[in-house]
This record gives C-alpha cells, structure tokens and sequence, in this order.
C-alpha cells in the first residue's frame, strides 16, 4: 500500500470528521469508501459507454437494429413488471 496526501479544505475536513465519527468510523476509513464508490461508479460507467460504443457500431456497420417506436413499447412494458417479446430487429439501411 502506498500514501498519498491529500490537502483539504477546512470545510471539507470537518464536514469528513462529523459524518465519519457520526457512522462510527474514522475520517480515513471514510474517505477510503468514498473514493472506492467513486472510482467503482467511474468504472461501470465507462464499461457501459464501451458498450453503447460497441453497439453503435455494430449498428452502422449492419444496417440493422430495432425501430425506436418499437423498443419504447417495449421498454415501457418491462417497467411495468411485465415480460414482453423482444422486438425484431429490421434493415434500416441497404
């Protein structure tokens, strides 16, 4: 393990030391969890832009997809705990 400094803000470092000592923890073991949920976030967040990437051009290169149209109903179906039939995927392009 490594250490790194950080400089705080007064502010910053009192509002860490009462939500830390409020959780039952210390300020290090707090800005440990913290900056492990950011950079967790950070990671799946760039994992599903890969993915819409990927997509994309998966999109472009085939010519084929799902009509918009089609995939809102089938959306809002699956938001209202239902289990719709996916829809087919058609040439939007020659």
């Amino acid at each position: 393990m490594s250490t790194t400094t950080l400089r705080l803000p007064p502010d910053l470092r009192d509002r860490i030391s009462r939500l830390a000592e409020e959780s039952g923890t210390t300020p290090h073991s707090f800005m440990l969890e913290a900056i492990s949920e950011r950079v967790a976030n950070e990671e799946l967040r760039r994992e599903f832009l890969e993915e819409g990437n990927r997509r994309l051009a998966n999109l472009l290169e085939s010519g084929v997809g799902i009509e918009w149209a089609d995939m809102r109903g089938y959306l809002r179906e699956r938001a209202g705990d239902r289990a719709p039939e996916l829809p087919k995927t058609k040439k939007w392009r020659d």
